[in-house]
């Protein structure tokens, strides 16, 4: 890295489910003296154990983990929230003469922390969520996914019709300010080029038939776990 660019460095470890992130990533940690941010959109929720892969504290082997079990499971956190808790835990790291090291997660997510993304706040419009739950629950998921293909394709094609907190954001978001979500994310995104961080990511890949056999194998897993 060029010693002249003061900007803070950033280690981020990116890839599929089950490729072998968790892994690889407390083996760098302990090598480089790093401490661990979870990009999993999910993982900061409490409770929510087994389906999201989250380590046990013993298997985090003595390494700092954070952004995990910070909400509740009803609680609607966002990429801007994340984005902003991340930027603040990089800080604190890097305070420390430790290396921020994010791992896994969710692609938008990640990528709003090494970009820079710039989001607009949107507001909420409880009401209307609670008429679009309702048509959810008088037409079902599919056809409520098929209102929000109307309006945003690029965001449906993104989202299965069972995920029905995302398709109803995502309609919200059209409500209230006439654009399509993917249109306003689009809008965000800052320049790949210039991250405000001496960027390195790593990414991982494999063979997609054995790939599949692994997750295969995980879910299995998580339901002998009591998932």
């Amino acid at each position: 890295m060029n010693e002249m660019d003061d900007r803070p460095p950033l280690l981020v470890l990116v890839g599929p489910t089950a490729v072998g992130k968790t892994a690889l990533s407390l083996q760098i940690a302990k090598a480089l003296n790093a401490e661990i941010i979870s990009g999993d959109s999910m993982q900061v929720y409490r409770r929510m154990d087994i389906g999201t892969a989250k380590l046990s504290p013993e298997e985090m082997q003595g390494i700092p983990h954070h952004l995990i079990d910070i909400c509740e499971p009803d609680y609607p956190f966002s990429v801007s929230e994340f984005q902003t808790l991340c930027t603040q835990k990089i800080q604190e790291i890097h305070a420390r003469g430790r290396l921020p090291f994010i791992v896994g997660g969710t692609g938008l997510y990640v990528e709003s922390v090494c970009y820079g993304f710039q989001f607009q706040q949107h507001g909420a419009d409880d009401s209307f969520r609670e008429e679009m739950r309702k048509y959810a629950r008088e037409h079902g998921a599919e056809s409520l996914h098929e209102r929000l293909a109307a309006v945003d394709p690029v965001t449906a094609a993104k989202l299965h019709y069972n995920d029905e907190g995302r398709v109803i954001r995502a309609l919200e978001v059209f409500q209230l300010t006439g654009k399509p979500l993917s249109m306003l994310q689009e809008q965000s995104r800052g320049d790949e080029k210039a991250s405000p961080y001496r960027l390195c990511v790593i990414g991982l890949t494999m063979d997609r038939a054995v790939l599949y056999r692994r997750i295969e194998q995980r879910v299995d897993d998580m339901l002998d776990a009591g998932w």
